[in-house]
């Protein structure tokens, strides 16, 4: 019977030791998993810092299409002119 017992109490040893095993694991994992949201949440913001930057530069560029398509049609008539002139 001693024999069962010593046995057995072996056993939860092993069990015990097995179960701080895996909550170890989980706290690690744990950690892991909050780096990854962190890290997430800062890729989250620097897409949408990007997309507005982005979205500005399309504005200036479509500002600057105009104005340069103003140009080119200014410049046309001015040349028009000149050689209606001479």
């Amino acid at each position: 019977m001693e024999k069962a017992l010593t046995q057995i109490l072996g056993q939860l040893q092993q069990i015990n030791q097995h179960i701080n095993n895996i909550e170890s694991r989980l706290d690690s994992i744990g950690n892991r998993l909050e780096i990854l949201e962190s890290e997430q949440q800062q890729i989250k913001q620097a897409v949408l810092e990007t997309n507005e930057k982005v979205n500005r530069l399309e504005a200036i560029q479509e500002s600057q299409h105009r104005i340069i398509e103003l140009l080119s049609a200014r410049s046309i008539q001015h040349e028009a002119e000149l050689k209606r002139i001479q």
